[in-house]
């Protein structure tokens, strides 16, 4: 025994002092860090953009552009095969996903049938007249899309970094999306615009075999094709289709001013070589320059160009050029990119949200402190501790792992607190029975964290399932809330079966006490003997009615969606100076043709929420009346934050979201299922169905918005209201054991007023812990704090005024519940020191 304690103590001291050591530059100035090793100074803790501003981009490549690639590549090669195999053919073409040729001869239909088949380009099919056709593999397309984004990560990363924007990160995101992080960067314009080209250069020779008109009335010669100018209107040019040189040829561009703004590039050795020897050749002839397939400039032969150094010129200022160079010395992207999310916010708001959450973290420790101590007195000192140790241990895990510390992981850190305090009061209150039962103190201890073990372990477990679906089924956000209230949990386990445990035995070694300290304060619930289940009745025609009122509002579509779900933007703005006004903002947008949906001032009378309707045209519509605001109101107002959602990521969110809550629910029921009875399983449904309608009805009444973190709130409170359900059930089944007589109002009523001091304390320290979140976090979280306020309120009467009586309502029989369910129990840990079940 004495060696375990040792071992004990020195885990518990080393997991103390590496997380010490992990949090180290974190708690340091970053010029100080700057000194340590790199191994200890690699985990410094990096906020995240909501909480130092800066702006976020998620992009996705066009499929339609690599298949069209794909169809292009298809052609050649098909038409290569057919003339190497000496086969007549015509009408050769693309569109769509499929390739049409027709075999001039019907005699070559055979070698023909044989030569496309080994390309294995797709699936051949042979039609009438010797028309073939091949759709193209799915799974080549699929292939093909892949490695455009890993190429595409790298070209966007070189195009970016070339701004010089320092902390910028560009990863590969969900669905081989790419992520664009800058920190410090709030109007990503610059950026969107750099990112708008796909940056394809190439120099062709200008065909003047035909007049452009007679081309583009009778068809280009052989070997040519029309393209148009960027101008308004466009120019249309007859140009080869072979390429003199392209954006890989080229070494290096800088944008230069000679009068007007051009670009200066040079080209590599090699296509230097072959430039000057076609120039040499071709004097007189014009050469047009084409980006992205249309041309930017023409410039006509005077003689070989023997140094390799070529000029654009164009219709652009200074900043266009300098974009331009800079496009073209990264080389081009794979395929173009579509925005499909932008979130961007003021560096100001991001400080003051540091700020913000600070104090109220702050607070949150102090107040749940203060409380525990004044309910256990030095037993409420030693869970404090474990608390302390626990946040440092969750800290410093989270600096491992390299995740970007947000508002989120900051809310679930919070959150955390109340739940590890909720394990200390689990075993604090057992103890406290087993000593009222008249067990000495020292055994009470032993009892008391057995005991509690199982009903910890069960609390925990139902919400880690639900983080962990949180984690897995979600948005980035919401992710990282997940990973912080999971790696707390996880934390909570260690430090209360770890340390809680090894300080109250140092407590009893060193101050030799045989009864509970004079502090604990939580012994008055004992007299309150209330009779719950006497009006149950009550209770639920009272939930009905309520029920009732809140379907007819959400029917009525009073629950406000955000544009996580339905697309859309909405930007944060302030005045100048003076005041926002709402009806001036509406006004000028309607004039521009952007459909505005709402705008609010109520928070703060300079700043104004606006919220612009979806515009169902695509991804780019969202960014283009985004762009279109910014224009019309800059002028007169600071943008502090804006938030875009393409179609295809509210789609998305709809689908993950109910998936998640889906999944998180089953996952939840089917482990309820295997730890206890059916009977179990259908009350914790219907006390979180409950849960999740009456939260849902908070959230219309109080015209809050039902985003992706609500849906991350709504989980939470499900996890959470299973946990308090949990040790109501826990402590049901052990009184199902014992008393097989008692009538189950009886026995039911008995559990619930066992567990009330538990329920009471831990319920009020968690909504301490949000309350603080709620009023010192500031208003980038507190919607998220005051909905998880009201979940937790809701799910703690829930688990005493419904999950209880719908066991009677399903006639559950003390006399046929399985005793071996969840684990028997021994016998010494059946009775007490009177040999009275507990």
């Amino acid at each position: 025994m004495q060696q375990s304690a040792r071992w004990k103590t020195f885990l518990l001291w080393s997991a103390f002092l590496a997380s010490l050591l992990v949090l180290l530059p974190s708690l340091i100035p970053a010029r100080m860090a700057a000194g340590l090793p790199e191994w200890i100074a690699a985990h410094r803790l990096k906020p995240g953009l909501d909480l130092t501003g800066g702006s976020r981009l998620v992009l996705d490549i066009s499929r339609d552009d690599i298949i069209d690639a794909r169809l292009r590549g298809a052609v050649e090669t098909i038409g290569n095969a057919l003339r190497a195999a000496q086969i007549a053919y015509g009408n050769l073409n693309g569109a769509d996903d499929q390739v049409d040729v027709t075999i001039s001869s019907a005699s070559d239909a055979d070698a023909a049938s044989k030569t496309l088949d080994a390309l294995g380009l797709g699936t051949l099919t042979t039609g009438e007249n010797g028309a073939f056709s091949i759709v193209l593999s799915d799974a080549a397309i699929d292939e093909a899309v892949a490695e455009a984004s890993l190429g595409a990560v790298d070209a966007v990363r070189r195009r970016v970094e070339s701004l010089g924007i320092p902390a910028l990160t560009v990863g590969r995101g969900d669905r081989g999306r790419i992520v664009v992080s800058m920190p410090g960067l709030t109007d990503p314009q610059r950026v969107k615009d750099m990112l708008a080209t796909v940056g394809k250069l190439s120099a062709r020779l200008i065909d003047d075999s035909v007049p452009v008109n007679t081309a583009i009335e009778s068809g280009a010669p052989a070997g040519s094709e029309v393209l148009y100018s960027a101008d308004e209107p466009p120019t249309g040019y007859l140009v080869r289709q072979d390429d003199l040189f392209t954006a890989a040829d080229v070494a290096s561009a800088r944008a230069s001013a000679d009068g007007e703004p051009f670009i200066e590039f040079v080209l590599r050795k090699e296509a230097a070589e072959k430039l000057a020897a076609f120039t040499r050749d071709n004097a007189g002839r014009t050469i047009a320059i084409l980006l992205d397939g249309q041309v930017i400039s023409t410039s006509q032969i005077q003689g070989a160009i023997s140094d390799g150094i070529g000029r654009l010129s164009g219709d652009f200022d200074a900043e266009g050029a300098a974009n331009l160079a800079r496009i073209v010395a990264s080389g081009p992207l794979p395929a173009a990119l579509t925005i499909l999310e932008e979130r961007s916010i003021e560096p100001v708001l991001g400080t003051t949200s540091i700020g913000s959450v600070a104090l109220a973290l702050a607070v949150a420790v102090v107040a749940v402190v203060a409380f525990i101590t004044f309910f256990y007195g030095v037993l409420g000192i030693i869970a404090s501790l474990a608390l302390f140790f626990n946040v440092l241990l969750t800290f410093a895990a989270l600096a491992l792992i390299g995740a970007p510390l947000s508002l989120s992981m900051i809310a679930g850190v919070v959150l955390t607190m109340g739940l590890a305090v909720d394990a200390s009061v689990l075993i604090f209150e057992r103890i406290r029975e087993e000593v009222k039962a008249g067990r000495p103190l020292s055994q009470a201890v032993s009892v008391g964290f057995g005991r509690a073990r199982t009903t910890v372990l069960d609390a925990s477990v139902t919400m880690l399932i639900a983080v962990a679906v949180l984690f897995l089924l979600s948005a980035a956000p919401v992710r990282g809330f997940a990973l912080a209230v999971g790696v707390g949990m996880v934390a909570t386990l260690f430090t209360t079966f770890g340390l809680t445990h090894r300080l109250v035995r140092i407590w009893l070694g060193r101050s030799h006490a045989t009864r509970l300290p004079k502090g604990v304060r939580s012994g008055f619930f004992d007299s309150l003997n209330l009779r719950f289940m006497a009006v149950r009745n009550a209770v639920f025609l009272a939930t009905a009615a309520l029920s009732l009122v809140i379907a007819g509002m959400l029917a009525m579509g009073e629950l406000r969606l955000g544009i996580d779900f339905t697309g859309g933007a909405a930007v944060e703005v302030q005045a100048k100076s003076g005041k926002a006004d709402a009806f001036d903002i509406s006004a000028r947008l309607a004039d521009a043709g952007v459909a505005v949906q709402t705008v609010d001032t109520r928070v703060d009378e300079r700043r104004a929420i606006v919220r612009l309707t979806s515009q169902g045209d695509g991804e780019n519509a969202e960014q283009t009346s985004v762009l279109v605001a910014r224009g019309e109101l800059e002028d007169d107002y600071d943008f502090r934050r804006v938030e875009v959602v393409g179609p295809s990521i509210s789609g998305e969110l709809i689908d993950t979201a109910t998936l998640g809550f889906v999944a998180g629910l089953l996952a939840l029921i089917a482990y309820i299922w295997v730890r206890f009875e059916w009977h179990f399983a259908i009350g914790a449904v219907i006390a979180l169905a409950h849960d999740v309608f009456f939260t849902l009805g908070f959230l219309a009444v109080a015209n809050i918005e039902f985003n992706i973190s609500a849906v991350a709130a709504l989980l939470t409170v499900v996890g959470y209201s299973l946990n308090d359900t949990m040790v109501v059930y826990d402590r049901i089944r052990e009184n199902l054991r014992h008393f097989k007589q008692m009538p189950l109002p009886i026995l039911i009523d008995d559990a619930i007023n066992r567990t009330l001091s538990r329920t009471v304390l831990t319920s009020a320290t968690t909504l301490i812990a949000l309350a603080a979140l709620a009023l010192f976090g500031g208003e980038a979280i507190r919607t998220f704090a005051l909905t998880l306020f009201f979940g937790v309120a809701v799910g703690t009467i829930s688990s005493i005024y419904i999950a209880g009586p719908i066991l009677i309502l399903f006639r559950l029989r003390p006399e046929r519940y399985r005793p071996g369910k969840g684990g028997a129990v021994t016998a010494p840990e059946a009775t007490g020191a009177n040999g009275q079940g507990n």
